[in-house]
């Protein structure tokens, strides 16, 4: 009744022990199809590595077994070119030269090899990181936004930095592999019972490293937040964005002290699975080392016993400390890798991951041009791991042509509407139409390509000026009379002309001799860009919170006569831009608290009207 429970417990812990080795031949397949040629040639060249090992020892073997035979008989003569004379040296000095071809040989396939494996671990490196570019790229919104998404990005993102040492760890042991299997060969051949001497004394070894690897698995999985948590403080602290804010308000310190807590509490773990690990590692290996040296005792004692020859003794002694150490060498990289392959089992469970927007089956077209326009049927949305509604029951058109405003406070709403007709996220309840579409049944790719979209915390990409137009359109980055009139149109052009290098001027402070903006400036590329992207539908979220009201003005006056055919959703605190919509929405808790023209609400007398009278105050 003990015995099954203690069974099943035995195997579940051993499944996962061996579960991840599972993504190690996807990992060589992926290697390969990154560069069949450097992969075929790191084989070959592992393969003739691992041989020359025992090659060596059994060719040290004949040496000493020929210098002993040679020393038995009459000497030739006093000098070495009797000695070669007689022909009796020819036999040695061709071992001796093949021996020196071994070595030479092995010198080469060494360095070749480090230079192939070098070039394949960097560039499947980099295969892996494009391939976690466009997965993040291709989940939405919810998918990758909270903190668990973060965590299981973060380890996944580890794992592209782990591969290149993870294949040197892989390669490395299928080599001792080879090389053991030709050692054990020759070990059989003299004393076979010695085999299960030394295989039962590295048993400990492997149940020891297996346990402090999944321990120190483990902690990582917990510590992932910390992590984080250091990163993003690091960040913070030495980003050129942020240096106002740190060394205006002292921030420094605060800084380094939060990192210092953080840091604290990665190494107290870290340092008390290391100290156990150390502990119980010495005594497992002087486990090993107590096998080895019983081993070589009853080799020495055969020898003796004139059983072996010394060329005999010297190729198993040689055989023995070999396989001591490749046997060991084996359990605890296969342990590596298995602590190694959870991490690549996070790369793939996050690769494996499918967006929650989901394609359809059998998509239609986005209507083109729009004749109804946007409806909002019933819609309801929560935020994931939230019982509050966001929205709920809410229902209101867009009309074709016309400029829809959305106003209300913070965590009204109002962002949340702007995701969900982007298809950032879906909604849980009713249904958003476009023309009578449900946009669930639009292409995806389609959709955004006719909805474009300007954030009050839009991208400042350190790209050159025109680029950071053309990403709004990426497959006409090349049209540069397009991203010219984009600028006009957003008055860019005014703060491109001046770029010392014009339209091919970098922007942002990453990269040499590139040049920053003001908050202002980059809002007017922002803007450009999203007239680059020629959407039927633009969305305007706080478009112009970073300039002043003259300048808001005049990109306002310039966007109704520019866009007049454009179905707009706009969103600002600023009711001066308000205004001119044509309807208004006031929400409050994610539902519609009011609705009408400008001057319906102010004549309403409601929210709507008490809100512009405090900010117009404001300006009195």
């Amino acid at each position: 009744m003990i015995r099954i429970p203690l069974l099943t417990r035995l195997g579940e812990a051993l499944r996962k022990r061996l579960l991840p080795l599972a993504n190690l031949p996807r990992l060589l397949r992926s290697l390969w199809r990154t560069s069949p040629g450097l992969a075929g040639a790191i084989a070959a060249s592992r393969l003739l590595r691992a041989l020359q090992a025992p090659a060596m020892l059994f060719v040290a073997k004949l040496i000493i077994d020929e210098i002993l035979r040679q020393g038995q008989g009459a000497a030739p003569g006093p000098s070495l070119a009797e000695w070669i004379e007689s022909g009796r040296v020819t036999t040695l000095a061709g071992w001796i030269l093949v021996e020196f071809l071994l070595v030479a040989g092995g010198n080469a396939l060494t360095r070749f090899g480090t230079m192939a494996e070098g070039l394949l671990a960097e560039r499947h490196g980099h295969t892996q990181a494009f391939a976690l570019v466009r997965q993040a790229a291709a989940l939405d919104l919810r998918d990758i936004e909270s903190s668990a998404a973060q965590d299981k990005l973060q380890r996944a993102n580890a794992a592209t930095m782990i591969g290149g040492t993870l294949v040197s760890i892989l390669l490395n042991q299928i080599q001792s592999a080879i090389t053991l299997v030709a050692l054990l060969a020759g070990l059989v051949f003299f004393v076979p019972a010695l085999i299960l001497l030394v295989g039962l004394a590295l048993v400990p070894v492997f149940v020891v490293e297996a346990r402090f690897n999944a321990l120190q698995y483990e902690a990582a999985i917990v510590l992932t937040p910390e992590r984080r948590r250091m990163g993003y403080l690091q960040q913070l602290g030495i980003a050129a964005l942020n240096a106002k804010e740190v060394k205006l308000f002292g921030l420094g310190a605060h800084i380094t002290a939060r990192m210092a807590e953080a840091a604290d509490r990665i190494m107290s773990s870290n340092r008390s699975i290391a100290v156990r690990r150390a502990l119980w590692g010495s005594v497992v290996g002087a486990i090993g080392s107590l096998a080895y040296y019983g081993a070589y005792a009853v080799i020495v004692w055969r020898t003796l016993t004139g059983e072996l020859s010394i060329g005999d003794l010297t190729f198993l002694a040689g055989s023995l400390l070999r396989l001591n150490g490749l046997l060991e060498g084996l359990v605890v990289g296969m342990a590596q890798i298995g602590s190694q392959a959870q991490y690549l089992n996070d790369f793939y469970a996050f690769i494996g991951m499918r967006s929650a927007v989901v394609a359809p089956q059998h998509p239609k077209p986005f209507p083109a041009p729009l004749r109804q326009g946007v409806v909002f049927d019933n819609v309801g949305f929560r935020y994931p791991g939230k019982d509050d509604w966001a929205l709920r029951h809410l229902s209101f058109s867009l009309p074709a042509g016309q400029t829809l405003a959305l106003v209300g406070e913070n965590g009204a709403g109002k962002t949340t509407i702007v995701k969900l007709l982007t298809r950032l996220y879906e909604p849980d309840e009713g249904r958003i139409l476009v023309d009578g579409v449900d946009l669930r049944e639009i292409e995806l790719g389609e959709l955004r390509e006719n909805v474009g979209a300007i954030f009050q915390d839009f991208v400042r990409y350190n790209l050159t000026a025109a680029e950071n137009i053309g990403v709004g359109r990426i497959g006409h980055l090349a049209d540069r009379p397009g991203i010219v009139a984009a600028a006009q149109k957003s008055q860019a052009d005014l703060v491109i002309t001046g770029l010392p290098g014009g339209y091919d001027q970098m922007l942002g402070l990453s990269f040499m001799q590139g040049l920053d903006l003001s908050g202002g400036q980059w809002q007017r590329l922002a803007i450009a860009r999203a007239y680059f992207r020629d959407a039927q539908v633009l969305i305007l979220d706080e478009p112009t919170a970073a300039l002043d009201a003259r300048a808001e003005a005049e990109i306002f006056e310039r966007f109704r006569h520019l866009s007049e055919s454009t179905t707009t959703l706009l969103i600002s605190h600023r009711f001066a831009t308000v205004r001119m919509a044509d309807r208004i929405l006031v929400l409050e808790n994610g539902a519609i608290l009011e609705s009408g023209s400008h001057g319906e609400l102010m004549a309403l007398r409601g929210r709507y009207a008490e809100l512009f009278e405090l900010q117009a105050a404001g300006f009195q």
